[in-house]
């Protein structure tokens, strides 16, 4: 559980630090897409290599299949409910948004450290790494015009909390499922994840950096590679 711990508080620390950089750093909109850029190729090898990969060995190919399909239905209705039903410029609808988007990771997260060491899991914890560093700066820049620098951060702050419980959740609750339940549960987030990145993480890299865009993706796709060989995957 130390493991556990230590690992879940890094990636989720990381919008708390990337919050911070926005509110109160520099970041170009280039640089932020670039980063938004690099940080989604990482992250998509990664749910690819990590999660359901892995999930067709322990289920099937149809087992995966359909997980997949029900997180990225999931994700896409909920973030439409969001987007569109709620007031996002209110603090409640923001807190939504911005957990929808990290649960599926840090659930898929927590779920991927069951029976396994860190360095097991170093490209995906990476890759949600160098995703919320980005995410958190961005978000935290825009939200910051017109309202308190220091109630922006505590949002973000609160964010990094209930994410960390999601991920530890995750690992503590499903340390007795069976290989095919857990399987199941890792395509429903890698779907969601996936989903994620389409409709929110590569057209906002697109928005700020155009065609270095896939420059990005593609360098970031080689960076989990490289994480992944370095953990043993």
């Amino acid at each position: 559980m130390t493991m556990v711990l230590i690992v879940v508080a890094v990636v989720s620390g990381a919008l708390v630090l990337g919050a911070a950089w926005g509110i109160y750093g520099s970041l170009s909109t280039k640089t932020e897409g670039f980063l938004v850029a690099l940080a989604g190729g990482a992250l998509l090898l990664s749910v690819v290599t990590e999660l359901i990969e892995p999930s067709v060995e322990e289920t099937s190919l149809l087992a995966a299949v359909i997980g997949v399909a029900i997180g990225a239905i999931v994700f896409s209705v909920v973030d439409y409910a969001i987007k569109e039903k709620m007031d996002s410029s209110g603090g409640a609808g923001l807190l939504a948004a911005i957990t929808l988007d990290g649960i599926p990771e840090n659930l898929a997260l927590g779920v991927a450290l069951i029976g396994a060491g860190a360095p097991e899991v170093a490209a995906l914890a990476g890759s949600i790494l160098l995703s919320n560093l980005p995410e958190a700066a961005g978000g935290a820049k825009d939200m910051a015009s017109g309202r308190s620098k220091g109630r922006v951060l505590a949002l973000w702050a609160a964010t990094a909390a209930i994410l960390s419980l999601a991920a530890v959740a995750g690992n503590v609750f499903l340390a007795e499922a069976s290989d095919t339940t857990l399987g199941t549960i890792r395509c429903i987030a890698a779907g969601a994840v996936i989903a994620s990145l389409a409709t929110e993480v590569f057209p906002k890299a697109y928005r700020e950096n155009d065609y270095w865009t896939g420059i990005a993706t593609a360098l970031g796709v080689l960076l989990a590679l490289a994480l992944g060989e370095l953990g043993g995957g």
